[in-house]
């Protein structure tokens, strides 16, 4: 497995498994496919509310802890934001099972930002969390965090696909050492995907499917990738994309595909930092 080097010197593979969206019933079995076929990196989230079904499937698989990369992340929290992040990741290690975590992301760049962030750190100074890092913020969120805080996040999770593909983003990052990791590769099947014309003939002439094609064009741009499903036969196809390499021709070509906009929403539209900024989770 290819893997990317974070800026605290941690190494993580650049092709995990993402549970976002499946239900916590069907979490287990579809995670115990994943470490079967091969995956080490597992992308979950206290919203997902399937951290102890994810934690199952690895005490249950046999796969000795120090080979995993697992990552979950915080939701909002309301304030004191450094103390209840405190105890938001206590409560994802004890549901996990874990005794610590690789990467602890903050979920969302909203409510007291800084006081999440400082309680984060607390975390990876202590050694529970060997990584720390976000999802979802802008460049100018982003920066505003590093140049305010002690410790850089490791990773930005965000939307990033054909269609949306975020290279000033990935630029600017690059630039402070911030590892750029895709959500949504598959655009969820938007714009046809999986059916798109050059995406097709490109996997037509490397004998791979679209899916394929897709996870290949990011691993060749060094952002980290988290696919889904729950289909055995998806999981062992998306895992296998490191026996061929797109030429310079169809990189660029798969570039023309980009269409500068999210797919699914802005997290600078006013109505939705309202309504994410408020959400609360049970427990």
């Amino acid at each position: 497995m290819q893997t990317v080097t974070l800026n605290n010197g941690a190494t993580m593979p650049i092709l995990g498994f993402g549970v976002y969206q499946i239900p916590p019933e069907q979490t287990e079995q579809a995670v115990t496919g994943a470490l079967a076929a091969g995956y080490r990196l597992l992308d979950t989230a206290a919203a997902y509310k399937n951290e102890e079904a994810v934690g199952r499937a690895i005490r249950n698989s046999g796969v000795p802890r120090d080979e995993l990369f697992v990552t979950t992340k915080l939701w909002v929290q309301d304030a004191p934001a450094e103390q209840n992040t405190e105890r938001a990741f206590e409560t994802s290690l004890a549901k996990l099972g874990l005794d610590y975590i690789d990467l602890y992301l903050m979920h969302q760049p909203y409510g007291d930002v800084h006081g999440q962030w400082r309680g984060m750190e607390e975390a990876y100074r202590e050694g529970r969390a060997e990584a720390i890092g976000v999802a979802n913020f802008h460049p100018d969120r982003l920066v505003d965090l590093i140049v305010n805080n002690d410790v850089t996040p490791a990773v930005n999770q965000i939307e990033t696909h054909p269609f949306f593909q975020r290279a000033a983003d990935q630029e600017l990052m690059s630039g402070h050492g911030v590892q750029i990791q895709s959500w949504g590769g598959f655009a969820e099947g938007r714009n046809n995907l999986f059916t798109q014309p050059l995406l097709s003939e490109i996997g037509r002439e490397h004998g791979k499917s679209v899916a394929q094609v897709v996870l290949r064009w990011l691993a060749q741009r060094d952002v980290v990738a988290i696919p889904k499903s729950v289909r055995p036969e998806r999981m062992a196809e998306n895992i296998d994309i490191f026996d061929f390499e797109l030429t310079d021709d169809q990189m660029a070509a798969i570039a023309t595909l980009d269409t500068g906009a999210s797919l699914f929403f802005d997290h600078r539209d006013p109505e939705m930092v309202a309504r994410l900024a408020k959400h609360r989770l049970d427990s």
